[in-house]
């Protein structure tokens, strides 16, 4: 399948209509997965149709439902859906409302693997190879041959439910070291077999899932992925072997777009994120003593890393001559319109946004109405610790509070 990519151009306008596989969008502007803690029951909710309304109304081209687990023992974290025949009505009632505000909609397809934990599954998460989670101190099992190939259908049967519920996209989450991209990282991925070695047979996992997808949504949804570039970790994914990993995925053609990303949950969350460091915050909310080891030692576990615009862009660019047929998708640090326009520049056909976006809702309708405008977000982070219950942005506290919740 796959799509040709576009060639850079300074005349393409971001906020203009644009193809995504089988879907046009209104814009280039996608609102990035953030957690969301809105599914108490793993059901879509009226508090989770309303947060992504928001969005919606806001202006975005397409919006993403953030880590959608694909089966039970996937779930990175309280609070997420689980891609369910159960959950077909709930979704479809999201999908409508969004589809009525004139945006797309995007359902995350994620497994933890190693993020996962035994308190939130109550089953010891899964691995390539042994380990032992550094945040969550669980020890994760390596995965059969047999599992990996029940965990490639269900991606697909998640895949499905989406489709069945009106959604224009599926996002298969292939970074941040959960399951799919810590089999891409030699220091996580030591196996022996047709899995482990070379990042070719590294890639295959991640390769099945995106061919498994493809074959079950056809052309009735665009089917991205999210990819690492690096995770940040001396000895874990590297830019060098990503560039290969985009190659294969290129030439297999099952994807209608590719989103770039950087960093992990498992080794210094921050260099995903960039800025300020939460330490009290993050402390607010732990248990004693858990809470005075991250008062102690949280800027070391977290990392430190400077906040700047387009903070990916100078390893992003590097891949935009090596993905010949998909198109790109830029993240992070994106706040202006002329930051989007430089992206499409570098030959970028999409940016997605997240932070900017939890702060300003309408940034994108906005910097159409002022193209000078600058999201107001200060990149402190905060808004990463309110996904331990719903996310939002703290500079704008009421966005925690939805409708009254009910379950569909």
């Amino acid at each position: 399948m796959g799509r040709e990519r576009p060639t850079a151009a300074d005349d393409i306008d971001p906020l203009q209509p644009a193809v995504l596989g089988p879907v046009t969008l209104r814009n280039r502007v996608i609102k990035a997965a953030t957690s969301e803690g809105r599914s108490p029951d793993g059901l879509v909710t009226d508090d989770l149709i309303a947060f992504h309304k928001r969005f919606a109304d806001g202006g975005v081209g397409m919006t993403t439902v953030a880590y959608c687990t694909v089966a039970e023992d996937a779930a990175s974290a309280p609070g997420q859906i689980l891609m369910s025949r159960r959950a077909v009505p709930g979704l479809r009632r999201l999908a409508d409302t969004v589809h009525q505000a004139g945006a797309a909609v995007s359902a995350q397809l994620g497994h933890g693997g190693v993020v996962a934990t035994r308190k939130v599954n109550k089953v010891t998460p899964k691995a390539p190879s042994r380990f032992v989670n550094p945040q969550s101190f669980d020890y994760c099992r390596p995965i059969s041959r047999d599992e990996i190939l029940t965990v490639v259908d269900q991606f697909g049967t998640a895949a499905q439910v989406a489709v069945d519920a009106g959604f224009d996209a599926v996002e298969l989450h292939l970074g941040h070291l959960y399951l799919p991209s810590s089999f891409l990282s030699p220091l996580m991925n030591r196996r022996k077999d047709e899995y482990g070695g070379s990042i070719d047979n590294r890639a295959r996992f991640a390769r099945q899932i995106a061919q498994r997808v493809r074959e079950v949504v056809g052309n009735r949804a665009a089917v991205i992925a999210k990819l690492s570039m690096e995770d940040g970790k001396r000895g874990g994914i590297a830019l060098s072997e990503s560039l290969r990993v985009v190659q294969l995925l290129d030439a297999d053609r099952n994807l209608d777009a590719i989103e770039l990303t950087q960093g992990s949950s498992v080794f210094k969350p921050m260099y995903l994120f960039r800025g300020d460091t939460p330490v009290d915050e993050f402390a607010a909310v732990m248990p004693p003593p858990m809470n005075l080891g991250v008062r102690m030692v949280g800027k070391r576990v977290l990392g430190t890393f400077p906040y700047r615009d387009l903070y990916m862009l100078d390893a992003a660019r590097q891949f935009v001559p090596v993905a010949a047929h998909t198109p790109l998708i830029l993240l992070g640090g994106i706040t202006t319109g002329e930051h989007m326009q430089d992206a499409m520049r570098e030959g970028f056909a999409f940016v997605a946004m997240g932070r900017a976006l939890l702060r300003e809702p309408d940034l994108v309708n906005q910097i159409r109405e002022q193209p000078g405008k600058r999201s107001l977000c200060n990149h402190n982070n905060k808004c990463m610790v309110t996904v331990f219950g719903k996310t939002h942005c703290v500079l704008d506290p009421g966005q925690r509070y939805g409708p009254v919740v009910s379950q569909s």
